[in-house]
C-alpha cells in the first residue's frame, strides 16, 4: 500500500515567506586602496609612524604659534644665560629651564626649543619639495623608457647610470660656493633653498626611474593595454590612463621612504655649511655650532640629533607600513 501524496505547496509558500523576511546583507566590494588602509591599519608601528609624521608636520606648518606659546624668538639673544668665562650656558642641561624648555644655545643664548622648532620647517620643506621633483622627473623617463623602448630606453637608461655615479654632495657644495647672494627675486636662506631643493631632486630622480621603468616594462604587456592598442588608442592615452594609475602604488611606497633619506641629505650638508645661511635654523647647522661645546656639554649636539632620529625613524616606518599595505603578496 502506497502512502498517499503529501500537498507541499503549502510548505513551499511559507519558506518563501519566511524567506523573504529575512534582510540580506548587500555585498560591498572593496577598492585596492581601502584594503590597503585596512592592512595599513594593523601595522601598529606604522600608524605610529604615521602619528609622528604629522606631528612633525603640524609644527612645521604652526612654527610661528608654538613658538609664540612656548619659547621666545629663534634669532634673540639671551647673553644673561650664558657664562662669561666659558661661553656656555647656566645650570645643567644645556640651561634647560622652564623657560627654555630645550635650553639655550652656547656663546649667544638662543632658544634650543624655538630654532629646533623652526629647523623642523626647513628639513621638511626640503625633503618633501626635493621628493616631488623627483618624483616628477622619475616617472615621466621611466614611464617613457620602460614603454617605447629601444634606443629611447638605452638613452635613458644610460643617464641615469651616470647620475647615479656622480658625486651629488661635492657637486651642491661647489655649487653652493658660486651661488649669488640673489637670484630670481629671491635672496638669503630662499636661494641656498632653492638650490638644495632642485638639485638633491635632480640627482634623486634615477632611483625613481629605475623603479616605474621596470613596473612598465612588465605592465606594457598586460592584457588591458593590448586591448586598449587593439580599440585604437593612442600612445599618450595609454600611458596617462592604463599605466600611470597602475603605478601609483610603487611611486608611493618610494616616495615616503625617499623623504627621510631627503632630510638625512639636507641635514649633512648644513652641517657642511652647504646649507641655509644662519640665522635660519637647520638641525644640521645646529650639529656643527655644537662640535665646539660637546664635550663640556652635550646636550645642544643631542637635541637636534634626536630630532633628526625622530623624524628619519617615524617616515621610515611609516613608509615600510605603507609598502605592506600596498603588496598585494604580502603576508601582513
Amino acid at each position: 500500500m502506497t502512502a498517499p501524496p503529501h500537498d507541499t505547496s503549502a510548505v513551499e509558500a511559507a519558506a518563501v515567506d519566511v524567506a523573504a523576511d529575512v534582510p540580506v546583507a548587500a555585498i560591498q566590494g572593496r577598492s585596492p586602496w581601502r584594503i590597503a588602509w585596512i592592512r595599513l591599519k594593523r601595522d601598529k608601528l606604522a600608524l605610529a609612524g604615521g602619528v609622528v609624521v604629522l606631528f612633525l608636520i603640524l609644527v612645521a606648518v604652526f612654527a610661528p604659534l608654538i613658538v609664540g606659546l612656548l619659547g621666545h624668538p629663534p634669532d634673540e639673544f639671551h647673553e644673561e644665560k650664558i657664562d662669561p668665562l666659558f661661553g656656555t650656558p647656566y645650570g645643567s642641561w644645556g640651561g634647560i629651564s622652564g623657560d627654555f624648555l630645550f635650553g639655550v644655545e652656547p656663546v649667544n643664548g638662543r632658544d634650543v626649543f624655538s630654532r629646533v622648532v623652526y629647523g623642523a620647517r626647513i628639513s621638511l620643506l626640503v625633503a618633501f619639495l626635493a621628493a616631488m621633483v623627483a618624483v616628477a622627473l622619475g616617472t615621466v623617463f621611466g614611464v617613457v623608457a620602460g614603454y617605447f623602448g629601444g634606443w629611447v630606453d638605452a638613452v635613458i637608461s644610460r643617464v641615469m647610470d651616470v647620475l647615479l655615479a656622480f658625486p651629488q654632495l661635492l657637486f651642491i657644495i661647489a655649487l653652493v660656493s658660486v651661488l649669488p647672494n640673489e637670484m630670481l627675486g629671491v635672496s638669503g636662506s630662499g636661494v641656498r633653498i632653492g638650490a638644495l631643493v632642485v638639485v638633491i631632486g635632480f640627482f634623486g630622480w634615477p632611483y625613481v626611474g629605475r623603479i616605474v621603468r621596470g613596473q612598465t616594462l612588465s605592465l606594457r604587456e598586460r592584457e588591458y593595454v593590448e586591448a586598449a592598442r587593439s580599440l585604437g588608442a593612442g600612445q599618450i592615452y595609454i600611458l596617462f590612463r592604463e599605466l600611470l594609475p597602475n603605478l601609483v602604488a610603487p611611486i608611493t611606497v618610494y616616495t615616503t621612504l625617499m623623504i627621510p633619506t631627503n632630510v638625512l641629505t639636507e641635514a649633512a650638508l648644513s652641517f657642511l655649511g652647504a646649507g641655509v645661511k644662519p640665522p635660519t635654523s637647520s638641525w644640521g647647522q645646529m650639529l656643527d655650532k655644537a662640535v665646539d661645546t660637546y664635550e663640556s656639554d652635550p646636550t645642544f649636539m643631542v637635541i637636534p640629533g634626536l630630532a633628526i632620529f625622530i623624524t628619519v625613524l617615524a617616515f621610515n616606518l611609516f613608509g615600510d607600513g605603507v609598502r605592506d599595505a600596498l603588496d598585494p603578496k604580502g603576508s601582513r
